[in-house]
């Protein structure tokens, strides 16, 4: 028989149109020959729904849908993700739809704890397991992280064991080197119960989250027999012969670099399309942030939906100016330029003559600093209103990390593409995108880092060279180390207690930031929960 996997991109709370999306899917399957399809988790509401799920007209619109589905789905079995109420409990659920009939339906039993998922709050659990045949075949269900994290694989509480494949229906977050995990985790289950499995994993994006798709099938032996790509939808077909499956397309795996230029892709127009923004407005400075920024947002959405803004003061650099025109061009988007000199010294001029605030009066050196960021910002949300277009934000991990940003001045935005990019990895994917097509001139992936908001300034002034700096961050954020166990690692204790101070005492700061894309297991967004006001000392 062949078995359809529908990887779609759904949006929460389109119901109609996600219903609309699924029955495409099914006409597909079915003309290719199909006699079983399976969507992702919670496809007809989308994940996650968090607090709409708090809303009865919410989970009674899925309610009416999946009975539209029941009735329009025909010469097909159709497995379909969806919020489910009954006897006054609310489950995620996926029901088996066959001959304008509900046949089985499968309640998710292990519920996502993660914060940015937090299903405890939402939803109650299974308790049954879920069967069901289609040509003499048998099935079992299971739902994301009723497999991802069970405890034993051999668990009648959760499935039939005398099946022959388990269906997965998943939303799986990406994050670098998941699909790793997600075989290996697979290989163990097989290895416990000898059932092929097959995965149907959500693509798209969804605020601060990507679904990378990257469906998969692996046989009795844990072999991997079809694997669909990554960060692309697609209605992927899988046969089987005696209950088993039969090898298939398998999608080369992209490298990490790759996947993460991807995810950061697909984080952006997803974001910019399902939220109906016409286009993006990026703040160009010559730098490689707003660089990376500019490329990401042009391979995206095409030139024609991104417009930069160069705004230069006397600590602008000639070769700034040249560059962000040059890579304007290279890619065709829209640029212009605006001197803010005469706007940053209204300014000064004003905080002189009324609150007697200059350089005579020793006035902090990051006034004349910040108010720059901050004119440039004030100018880019006022043409965010003028044409409806959207900020994107520019600063990266490790700034945001060490408060090494402005606020209200570089942080100003909607959604901040590279959040969850280190510095380093800026330079990684700089590279990476120069590889496909030069469009970053080479000068500004070779100059240092500067924030040009006086003259000769560069990052290391500031902070420690970016490659200790990233190496700290991710060992305390990501891999929660001590202090004392990082810099057992070889770091010097000032670096060490250095970076974690300002991690600390900056967190007002990310609070404030916009949303922005998760590529690694702990961002400043989704995952990260510190508070604001902390005394605590490691």
């Amino acid at each position: 028989m062949k078995i359809a996997i529908a990887q779609i991109n759904v949006t929460v709370g389109d119901i109609a149109g996600n219903a609309a999306k699924i029955i495409a899917a099914a006409e597909q399957a079915k003309e290719a020959g199909a006699e079983l399809m399976v969507t992702p988790e919670l496809a007809l509401s989308g994940y996650p729904p968090v607090d709409l799920l708090l809303r009865e007209t919410f989970y009674v619109a899925c309610a009416n849908a999946l009975d539209d589905l029941v009735h329009k789905i025909s010469g097909i079995t159709l497995v379909v993700g969806h919020p489910d109420f009954r006897d006054g409990k609310l489950y995620n659920s996926a029901s088996v739809i066959q001959n304008g009939l509900v046949v089985a339906y499968h309640h998710k039993h292990i519920l996502n704890r993660a914060p940015f998922f937090n299903e405890y709050y939402y939803f109650d659990k299974g308790v049954e397991p879920c069967r069901f045949e289609v040509a003499g075949t048998r099935f079992g269900v299971l739902i994301c992280a009723d497999f991802w994290q069970a405890h034993t694989a051999i668990d009648a509480a959760l499935f039939d064991p005398d099946v022959d494949h388990i269906l997965v229906l998943s939303a799986s977050a990406y994050h670098i080197d998941k699909q790793v995990s997600r075989y290996q985790l697979t290989q163990q289950f097989i290895k416990e119960t000898g059932i092929s499995v097959i995965h149907a994993n959500l693509v798209g994006g969804q605020d601060e989250l990507v679904f990378d798709g990257a469906s998969f099938v692996m046989d009795r032996q844990g072999v991997l027999t079809h694997q669909f790509a990554e960060f692309r939808e697609e209605v992927g077909l899988v046969e089987t012969e005696g209950g088993v499956p039969v090898n298939g397309h398998i999608e080369p795996h992209l490298p990490t670099v790759a996947c993460i230029y991807q995810a950061l892709c697909m984080g952006i127009r997803d974001y910019i399309d399902k939220n109906n923004f016409p286009g993006v407005l990026i703040g160009l400075s010559g730098g490689i942030d707003s660089a990376l920024t500019l490329a990401i947002a042009a391979d995206a959405l095409g030139a024609d939906r991104v417009q930069t803004i160069m705004m230069p003061t006397q600590y602008t650099s000639s070769i700034s100016l040249e560059d962000a025109r040059n890579m304007a061009k290279t890619l065709g988007v829209a640029h212009s330029q605006s001197l803010i000199k005469p706007l940053l010294d209204h300014f000064l001029l004003t905080l002189e003559n009324d609150f007697k605030i200059s350089p005579e009066n020793n006035y902090v050196s990051t006034v004349p600093e910040n108010l720059q960021a901050r004119i440039r910002g004030t100018l880019l949300m006022a043409l965010s209103n003028q044409t409806g277009c959207i900020v994107l934000t520019t600063g990266n991990k490790s700034e945001i990390a060490v408060g090494y940003c402005t606020l209200y001045g570089d942080t100003v935005g909607g959604f901040a593409v590279l959040k969850d990019i280190s510095k380093t990895m800026v330079y990684q994917l700089c590279i990476y995108r120069n590889q496909i097509g030069e469009v970053i001139p080479h000068r500004i992936i070779e100059r240092a880092p500067s924030a040009e908001l006086r003259f000769n300034q560069t990052d290391q002034d500031s902070l420690p060279p970016y490659e200790v700096l990233d190496a700290v961050m991710e060992a305390y954020v990501e891999n929660n180390l001590t202090p004392a166990e990082i810099i057992e690692k070889g770091f010097s204790e000032t670096d060490v207690h250095r970076v974690i101070h300002l991690i600390k005492i900056n967190e007002y700061k990310r609070r404030q930031s916009p949303p922005g894309i998760r590529v690694t297991q702990c961002d400043f967004g989704t995952t990260w929960r510190h508070p604001i006001t902390n005394g605590f000392e490691e």
